[in-house]
């Protein structure tokens, strides 16, 4: 009882800082907006400046949402990868899905040129960068499951995740090498990572991606528990390990391949975040689990994000690196702090 209460506390905390780091996001930047304007525009009325209202609903607001999935899509993907492999290094990106997703936008970034006018630009819009993000990061994963099903090494299986991601990397180089100016500019601006620039229409086919990947997710912390005491334990339990299998590569590539089209390849989060969560809150029940990460998640990435704009200045840092800036120290402090990893 006592152990729940302390859950439900952690819980509500986490949902009260996220909340309060969200209105925060919306109201720095180059301009200083008032939180009662804010607040005032979110709800439909009129604000002190018209401008202002311009600013909060057609930029900020979006660019806030986009966190909070980035956030929370990344780190529950994460966890969904280290209880998968039971291995704490386990994630997106040391698996290769990032790289994967990277290299299906290479594809239509630098390689669209070759196909030219209308199917150029065809292959360039939002929905093609999500189905191309998601098709790699699931090809890439897929790829390396069906190797690891043969070995049962995990820094074996480590090993091949970094020879995929090897893989990847020297097929966008020879993209790179014979692209355009325009077109490698475009690229790498896109591997920088960026939440903004965000339209309506992206934010709301991301929030697709996003709640269908963490409602699946929350329906399979039962599977997700008995995993963590080994395939033969889950099977004991009913669980089925190839149909589980499956589940978690297609919930965490459509989380991670969305995300990743639209906001780059952001790093640390789904490393890092499910390691933090277990040090505030130690506990191995994906029913707590999943919503804390979630929460985590969201509340780092929306700080990532007002530290990388730079409050009332016109510059905006790369994401990407803020999360990596941010993130590791905070993690080695927590770990040399408890002198454990929990997992």
């Amino acid at each position: 009882m006592e152990n729940t209460r302390s859950f439900r506390k952690w819980m509500l905390l986490l949902l009260i800082l996220t909340v309060g780091f969200f209105f925060v996001n919306i109201s720095l930047g180059s301009v200083s907006i008032p939180l009662k304007d804010i607040v005032t525009s979110l709800f439909g009325g009129e604000v002190s400046k018209e401008s202002w209202e311009f600013i909060i609903l057609d930029y900020r607001l979006p660019k806030a949402l986009t966190a909070v999935m980035v956030g929370s899509g990344l780190a529950v993907s994460g966890l969904l990868m280290q209880t998968l492999f039971r291995n704490p290094l386990a994630g997106p990106f040391v698996l290769g899905l990032s790289s994967g997703a990277s290299l299906g936008v290479a594809f239509l970034i630098l390689g669209a040129g070759a196909f030219g006018g209308f199917l150029g630009n065809l292959l360039l819009s939002e929905w093609s960068l999500v189905i191309a993000s998601a098709l790699g990061s699931f090809l890439v994963l897929l790829a390396v499951i069906s190797v690891t099903m043969r070995i049962k090494d995990t820094m074996a299986i480590l090993i091949i995740g970094l020879m995929f991601g090897s893989v990847t990397a020297a097929v966008v180089a020879v993209l790179s090498y014979f692209s355009n100016a325009e077109q490698l500019q475009q690229y790498v601006f896109w591997s920088f990572g960026s939440l903004g620039n965000m339209s309506w229409k992206g934010v709301l086919i991301l929030s697709v991606c996003t709640v269908i990947g963490i409602a699946i997710s929350f329906l399979s912390s039962k599977s997700l528990n008995a995993l963590l005491l080994g395939e033969n334990y889950a099977r004991s339990m009913g669980v089925r390990i190839k149909r589980t299998t499956l589940v978690i590569i297609v919930t965490t590539s459509v989380l991670a391949g969305g995300i990743t089209a639209f906001a780059g390849p952001i790093a640390f989060i789904g490393l890092a975040i499910p390691h933090i969560t277990r040090q505030l809150i130690p506990t191995s029940n994906h029913k707590i689990l999943i919503p804390a990460v979630l929460l985590c998640g969201a509340m780092v990435m929306l700080i990532c994000d007002i530290v990388a704009q730079i409050p009332f200045s016109e510059y905006t840092l790369p994401i990407n690196a803020i999360t990596s800036l941010i993130g590791a120290p905070v993690v080695i402090w927590l770990l040399v702090r408890k002198r454990k990893l929990l997992f």
